[in-house]
């Protein structure tokens, strides 16, 4: 079953407008909210509370599909699609990603200015894979970039792991590109303040 995850400025403005029911994580017995999936689809839900009554994990086994519908506020300043190209079209300065005060505004990197000052992610593949190296299945990669570069762990970076949370490429080249246009997005709203 693929995993679908959509970023929104204000993810309560489609979920107001699509008919969904929420996803449940089951814990102890009792059903709770899950952070971010809806289902757009009919799947058994308590009428009270709006919650599927199936797990989302058993959900999945039985066919249902998850969407995930995440807030993502770097988008809250775009203006357009048009806007959001032209954004992704320029080569952002990945040097700014080593200065603490820059890469703390960055989503996903924010804290880890360290290791981003130490590895040096230079395009989008590497950024993606810096992003994996970040999550607990991959960690053990980290030394091997740090001694051999990127493409030294490219064959191994996005395999699954049975045992620890990791990133799906997909997950991370997106994550990537949404990084970019934030750090194009601050150096376009310094360039030109009142744009």
């Amino acid at each position: 079953m693929p995993d679908i995850d959509i970023d929104f400025a204000d993810r309560t403005k489609i979920l107001d407008i699509v008919k969904n029911i929420t996803a449940s994580i089951e814990e102890d017995g009792a059903f709770k909210k899950h952070n971010t999936g809806v289902y757009c689809h009919s799947i058994p839900h308590n009428p009270l509370t709006g919650l599927s009554t199936i797990n989302y994990k058993e959900a999945e086994d039985r066919g249902y599909f998850k969407i995930d519908f995440l807030n993502a506020s770097v988008y809250n300043s775009i203006k357009s699609e048009k806007h959001i190209t032209d954004l992704l079209a320029v080569e952002p300065l990945w040097d700014l990603l080593e200065q603490k005060d820059f890469c703390d505004l960055i989503f996903h990197v924010n804290g880890y200015h360290n290791l981003v000052a130490e590895l040096k992610p230079r395009n989008i593949e590497e950024l993606a894979m810096f992003l994996a190296l970040l999550r607990p299945g991959k960690k053990h990669l980290v030394a091997i970039v740090s001694e051999k570069g990127f493409q030294a762990v490219k064959n191994e970076i996005w395999v699954k792991t049975e045992d620890a949370y990791y990133f799906k490429k997909s997950h991370a080249v997106a994550y990537a590109h949404a990084i970019v246009v934030q750090m194009n997005q601050i150096c376009e709203s310094i360039s030109y303040p009142y744009a």
